[in-house]
């Protein structure tokens, strides 16, 4: 994931510094919160098993029917890394990657 951040880095502080003028707060809110949830589906690829994803996420805190739920449905990336997934890997566990807001 520290990969993935480190390119993704750039681009996002360059979109930010060229649309920064921008007046459209929820435009910038919205494409944050996608961003945060490609970076969720994308984690969850990374982690590919069933054992691993649960094994992750228990080491990340998460509680053991989250834990286990999300393990269930390893491959339905898109759909848990919006629901159950948002309470493991939160905001501030992107700005400790060093993710950059846009909103």
């Amino acid at each position: 994931m520290a990969q993935v951040v480190q390119k993704l880095r750039p681009y996002v502080l360059g979109w930010k510094a060229y649309f920064g003028m921008a007046q459209t707060p929820r435009v910038w809110r919205e494409l944050d919160e996608w961003l945060r949830h490609r970076l969720r589906a994308i984690q969850l690829k990374h982690w590919k098993r069933p054992r691993a994803i649960y094994r992750e996420l228990k080491a990340l805190g998460a509680k053991e029917n989250v834990a286990r739920q999300v393990a269930v449905n390893s491959r339905r990336w898109w759909r848990n890394s919006e629901r159950l997934l948002k309470t493991v890997l939160t905001i501030a566990y992107f700005d400790g990657l060093g993710v950059p807001r846009l909103s």
